[in-house]
């Protein structure tokens, strides 16, 4: 079984520099109202999909609240046949607090 690493916002910024995704695991709600720019949603209804259309060997960041139900996330994901699976220290207030620009928002429905 693979491990996932935590890693810091800046190494997340440069992952994704690279190309990797991003998925956010907080509630749908909190999620629509802002979020990494270009993360998707994840959830446990659309788990499966993601699953069996990603790229097994991309490097895949996970985003929660502050970095620690993430953890589990990525530990899950990456016993999944993940190869390359990070957890963001922090979580996405942290990422709001280093990157600001970087923050989407979006109307809920």
């Amino acid at each position: 079984m693979s491990e996932f690493k935590r890693i810091a916002p800046q190494q997340a910024q440069s992952l994704r520099e690279q190309g990797a995704v991003v998925v956010d695991i907080r509630d749908p709600q909190t999620f629509a109202n802002a979020h990494i720019s270009q993360s998707r949603h994840l959830d446990n209804v659309s788990l499966h999909d993601f699953i069996t259309q990603a790229d097994l060997d991309a490097p895949l960041v996970v985003v929660c609240y502050h970095g620690n139900s993430s953890q589990a996330a990525a530990a899950y994901l990456a016993s999944q046949g993940f190869s390359d699976v990070y957890s963001l220290d922090g979580g996405f207030e942290l990422w709001r607090q280093t990157y600001p620009a970087d923050v989407a928002r979006q109307a809920a429905d």
